[in-house]
């Protein structure tokens, strides 16, 4: 089991980058910020990329990404570069996580369609291309949503590129199924907060195969243990719903150490 900290890229970024180079002294082993524009309660936020390069750079162990970039609101060729460029900055520390997104406003808020249909077809379609974009290979791609003839270079530090996490909703199938196809699952629970038993973990475990990750909210009602025997690889300690003084409470959190 690896343990990681993933939160939203809100407040200080001079504390956000120190909590991050707490997290590694501290021994987690990964750090993740949230990737959202606009959130209608007025969370202010900053661009988790930019910060993800800050973090990059004041770090030297942690693996790093943005838990999850909601694809089917981005240029699939912009996230590989972007996504390049941390794993070259940080020779080779990137994870990709990616999903549908949440909340609706993240779309809805500049005139873009928050269907769940029409993000899923397109985040499957953006996922193609994001794939063979970051593998190094020619890319040429024509489809209802993107086209594409391009190679990038550099290429990405990690071969054949860096892991791809996919989000996915307990007991939603096709999610899954998107997920098995990729490096990993970062797998919620019905509530999008957490909640999987070790039984259904188990399941998702089937439909993945034996390789690939799953990635879990961190549940202190569930042994890590038990946890670990049904097959979650990385645990994810964050704030369900960030308020007050949220940055510092998680601070003196992460400095105690990964929960295993």
């Amino acid at each position: 089991m690896r343990y990681a900290i993933s939160i939203p890229p809100a407040g200080p970024p001079a504390d956000l980058i120190a909590c991050a180079v707490a997290a590694e002294h501290a021994g987690w082993d990964a750090f993740f910020l949230w990737d959202h524009v606009y959130i209608a309660d007025g969370m202010p936020l900053h661009d988790p990329w930019v910060l993800l390069g800050a973090i990059g750079t004041a770090t030297e162990r942690l693996r790093l990404g943005a838990m999850v970039t909601p694809l089917a609101r981005r240029r699939p060729w912009k996230v590989a570069k972007e996504v390049i460029t941390l794993d070259q900055l940080t020779g080779g520390r990137v994870v990709v996580g990616v999903g549908l997104g949440v909340p609706d406003s993240d779309f809805t808020a500049f005139g873009e369609s928050a269907d769940p249909r029409t993000r899923a077809a397109t985040l499957d379609e953006a996922l193609v291309v994001l794939d063979g974009l970051l593998r190094g290979d020619v890319v040429d791609h024509a489809g209802p949503r993107f086209r594409v003839r391009a190679r990038l270079t550099p290429g990405s530090v990690q071969r054949p590129r860096p892991p791809i996490w996919v989000a996915a909703t307990w007991p939603h199938r096709r999610p899954l199924a998107r997920a098995a196809r990729y490096d990993g699952v970062f797998a919620l629970g019905r509530d999008a907060v957490g909640g999987l038993t070790p039984a259904q973990v188990a399941e998702v475990r089937a439909v993945l195969g034996p390789d690939q990750d799953i990635v879990l909210p961190y549940d202190p009602a569930v042994p890590i243990d038990e946890h670990a025997a049904a097959g979650v690889t990385w645990s994810v300690l964050g704030p369900d719903e960030p308020s007050g003084d949220w940055l510092a409470v998680l601070r003196r959190r992460i400095e105690a150490g990964p929960p295993g």
